[in-house]
C-alpha cells in the first residue's frame, strides 16, 4: 500500500489555526502497515472529554472555533483527522478505502487513546463512522450530539445526495475548499478555503475525498449495509443522552434526524434543535453548536444551562 503524507509546511500559518498536532500510529490489519493519524488535543487533561469528528471532504480545521470555545469551558477537546484527510496519512489508491476499513482505523485510534466518558459531536461522515463507534463501544460514550449526519443502512438517499455523488465522481481532483464554501451559508474567505485545500498538494492526495461518497450504503446490496443495520440494533439499546442538532439549509441530510430521535432511546425527551446554517454548520453557527454540546455536558453533571 502506497501511503502519502502531506508536507508539514502546507499547514504553516493557516487562518485561525493555532493548534499543535499530535500523532498516533495505528496498524492496518489488511496490509500490516502502520498509519499515522493526526489529532488536536486541547484543554485540561482532567476536563470532560469532547470528541469532534469531521466528515467529507473536511478535516479538523472545521472545528477550529469550537475547539477554542469548548476548551475555554474547561473541557478536553480532541479532534482527529480521519485517515485520508488533514495531517493524517493518505493511502494513494482509492481501493484502499472501504467503510469497514475506516471504522477499523478509527476504532483502533479510539482504543489506543483509551478515551472514556466521551461526549461525541459528529457531522457528515463523522457520524457515519462515529455512530458505528458508539454502537461498538457504548460504554466509552457519555452522550452524543449528531449534526447533519446519518447512518444509512441500505435505504435510498435523496436527490441532493445523489447529485453530490454524481459530481464527486466527475473528477479525481475535486476543489475541496470551493466545495466546502458552497455548502455553507456564510461567505468563506480565500484564506479559509486555502486551509481546507492545504492537506491536498495535488490530486494524488485526494483518493479518500473522491472515494468516500461511493461508500455510503444506499442499497441493501451495498457493502456495509448489513453492518450498519447491526449498528442500528445496538443504537436501539443506547439510553444515554443523544441530541440531534441539524441545520435548516442542508438538503443532503434533511429529515435524517427523525430516525435517530425515534429509534434511539437516549434521544427521547431531549432538546433536539434546528440551527441556522448549511451543511457545514461548524462554519455557519459554531457558537450555537457549542451551546448544544455544553448543555448536554452540563445536564449530565447536574446543572442545566439553556440550549439554543
Amino acid at each position: 500500500m502506497e501511503i502519502l503524507r502531506t508536507p508539514e509546511d502546507r499547514f504553516d500559518k493557516l487562518a485561525d489555526w493555532p493548534y499543535a498536532p499530535h500523532y498516533l500510529h495505528i496498524s492496518d490489519q489488511a496490509s500490516g502497515q502502520s498509519l499515522r493519524m493526526a489529532y488536536v488535543d486541547e484543554g485540561p487533561r482532567e476536563g470532560h472529554t469532547v470528541l469532534l469528528l469531521h466528515g467529507e471532504p473536511s478535516w479538523s480545521y472545521l472545528y477550529r472555533h469550537m475547539i477554542a470555545s469548548l476548551s475555554a469551558f474547561g473541557h478536553r477537546v480532541i479532534a482527529p483527522d480521519l485517515i485520508g484527510f488533514g495531517r493524517s496519512d493518505k493511502p494513494a489508491d482509492r481501493a484502499e478505502y472501504s467503510y469497514e476499513r475506516n471504522v477499523a482505523w478509527l476504532s483502533s485510534w479510539l482504543l489506543a487513546m483509551d478515551l472514556q466518558q466521551v461526549t461525541l459531536c459528529c457531522q457528515d461522515w463523522g457520524g457515519l463512522l462515529g455512530l458505528r463507534l458508539v454502537a461498538a463501544f457504548p460504554e466509552r460514550f457519555r452522550g452524543v450530539v449528531a449534526a447533519n449526519t446519518a447512518l444509512p443502512a441500505g435505504e435510498p438517499m435523496n436527490a441532493a445526495f445523489m447529485q453530490w455523488l454524481a459530481f464527486s465522481q466527475s473528477s479525481d481532483d475535486l476543489p475541496v475548499g470551493q466545495i466546502i464554501a458552497m455548502a455553507c451559508d456564510r461567505k468563506m474567505s480565500p484564506a479559509e478555503m486555502a486551509a481546507y485545500d492545504a492537506p491536498f498538494p495535488d490530486a494524488r492526495y485526494k483518493a479518500a475525498v473522491c472515494q468516500f461518497p461511493t461508500l455510503v450504503p444506499i442499497t441493501a446490496q451495498h457493502p456495509s449495509a448489513s453492518e450498519n443495520q447491526a449498528a442500528w440494533a445496538a443504537l436501539a439499546q443506547f439510553n444515554k443522552p443523544f441530541v440531534t442538532a441539524f441545520s435548516g439549509n442542508d438538503a443532503v441530510t434533511r429529515g435524517k434526524d427523525l430516525p435517530m430521535q425515534t429509534r434511539i432511546p437516549g434521544a427521547r425527551a431531549q432538546p433536539h434543535c434546528m440551527l441556522k446554517g448549511g451543511h457545514f454548520l461548524q462554519e455557519d453557527c459554531p457558537d450555537a453548536l457549542v451551546a448544544v454540546i455544553e448543555a448536554l455536558v452540563a445536564r449530565g453533571s447536574g446543572s442545566s444551562p439553556d440550549a439554543p
